[in-house]
């Protein structure tokens, strides 16, 4: 179990990284990289946990790996958390408050319209597609 949550975890971590990289934010401005990191990994936990609980075959590592794994590492509330304080320490409160609004209420849609896709993802069993 360690192994498939360390295994994620380090496929995570690199992807975050590399999202970052590509999203380039100005100093005061709106952290659109770790905002895009957080709702795109909340869509995915929705998305694979409703797949993994309600559609697949029971398994012991696939939501370990995934969910705890790479989606742990991928998303970052630490790094939330500190950008917001910073926003505030650095005078930019408006900001910070529509940052922390968007990411928490942006992450509850983002969960909720994963599981509703993977609730209504088509399965075919042999030719039998529901």
């Amino acid at each position: 179990m360690l192994a498939a949550i360390a295994l994620g975890g380090a496929l995570g971590a690199p992807a975050r990284y590399g999202l970052a990289r590509l999203v380039h934010v100005a100093p005061g401005g709106f952290p659109w990289a770790t905002f895009v990191t957080n709702i795109t990994g909340s869509f995915a936990v929705g998305l694979v946990l409703a797949l993994v609980l309600e559609r697949f075959p029971p398994t012991r590592y696939l939501r370990p790996f995934v969910a705890t794994g790479f989606l742990g590492a991928y998303t970052t509330y630490s790094t939330f958390a500190v950008e917001t304080d910073l926003l505030i320490k650095d005078g930019h409160a408006a900001v910070a408050v529509l940052y922390a609004a968007a990411s928490l209420l942006g992450g509850f849609a983002a969960v909720w319209a994963g599981i509703w896709a993977a609730r209504t993802l088509p399965l075919s069993h042999g030719g039998d597609t529901r």
